[in-house]
């Protein structure tokens, strides 16, 4: 058992040795009399209690953080994937319109051209005349009724793309000469075509300077009175 006191006192029977750094331990015979002792403990444990929150505190903010930052993470990708897409339009932009070149006023180049018999004709040799692209458009009535609106002395020639002249039905009155440009030299010169299924018309006098450009060749009265200033 454990060793007595200064005075001889040692540990009551039964109980284990206290540690020796304690010093003297006297029970008091009155539990009243360790009233002071309890008060002051009670005060210290107060004093302990609100840094012990502080500490608890700052210890739980962090994972509290964590925590917080995965949640709105979560929210964000789930908003990302929820939120309604702007369906993307399969429907092509419309096509800008067409502007012709400005032709007007300019000379005719001097290209040579090939008839049905692959036999080179000077372009500027037809003059005056109206010159009817139809690589884009065979436009038969269109080239008839030019043809009937042409005035004697003024050429209504059709020019073909490609090497060959396209073959045409027969005709029993007046019609256009059929030429054809290998080389594309006048649908460089031109521009490409208003669009499809539509033909263009040059009107070129006869010191070869286009009078006028029509990118989408319509109805004769359109073009009636410019037909009648090439045959001044």
């Amino acid at each position: 058992m454990g060793m007595p006191d200064a005075e001889g006192h040692g540990p009551p029977e039964g109980l284990p040795d206290l540690p020796p750094e304690w010093g003297r331990v006297v029970v008091p015979d009155d539990a009243s009399a360790l009233a002071a002792e309890a008060a002051q403990v009670r005060r210290e444990l107060r004093r302990a209690a609100p840094h012990a929150g502080v500490r608890w505190a700052h210890g739980l903010a962090l994972p509290l953080l964590v925590l917080l930052v995965a949640v709105l993470t979560t929210l964000a990708g789930l908003v990302a994937v929820s939120w309604p897409r702007t369906i993307r339009s399969t429907d092509r932009p419309a096509p800008a319109p067409y502007a012709p070149p400005a032709l007007t006023g300019r000379a005719l180049p001097a290209l040579d051209l090939v008839d049905v018999g692959q036999k080179p004709v000077p372009l500027r040799g037809l003059l005056p005349a109206m010159i009817i692209l139809v690589d884009g458009c065979p436009c038969p009535d269109r080239v008839a009724e030019a043809v009937a609106a042409s005035p004697d002395g003024v050429a209504v020639v059709t020019v073909a793309g490609g090497p060959t002249v396209a073959a045409r039905p027969p005709t029993t009155g007046p019609a256009a000469r059929a030429l054809a440009d290998p080389a594309g030299g006048l649908r460089s010169f031109v521009g490409p075509p208003a669009g499809p299924g539509t033909a263009t018309a040059l009107l070129v006098d006869r010191t070869g300077v286009v009078t006028r450009v029509l990118p989408e060749l319509g109805p004769a009265d359109a073009y009636r009175a410019d037909l009648a200033a090439l045959a001044a």
